[in-house]
């Protein structure tokens, strides 16, 4: 995760609808930014916008799919699983959980293969 993102951002960045509702469908499958638009009702504009946004936080990864046409696209899978905030001794803390290294590996496999 960015070291460099700190609360507040944190907190605006999933203060945002949709960037919540991407971040919630992207942890189910990876989706497109057409689809993730629809499935958001949102403009790709907007979707894209918060899909920079995630990506600079970390929050959200960009991979390529082949699809079976043999072409390929762009799409977004959801980089963490768990958000604790801790507030203890005057500190606020946050700790940012990412996907399992292993699971992540065999969904990319998964995804290069067409597997849905």
């Amino acid at each position: 995760m960015s070291e460099d993102l700190d609360p507040a951002e944190l907190f605006s960045l999933l203060d945002d609808d949709y960037a919540r509702s991407i971040l919630t469908k992207t942890s189910k499958q990876p989706m497109s930014a057409q689809t993730l638009s629809t499935e958001c009702d949102a403009s790709l504009p907007t979707i894209y916008r918060r899909l920079n946004n995630l990506e600079d936080a970390e929050l959200v990864e960009k991979r390529t799919q082949l699809e079976a046409d043999g072409n390929h696209r762009a799409v977004y899978k959801a980089n963490v699983e768990h958000v604790e905030i801790s507030i203890a001794d005057g500190d606020l803390s946050i700790r940012i959980t990412e996907q399992d290294t292993a699971d992540r590996f065999t969904q990319v496999w998964g995804d290069m293969r067409g597997d849905r």
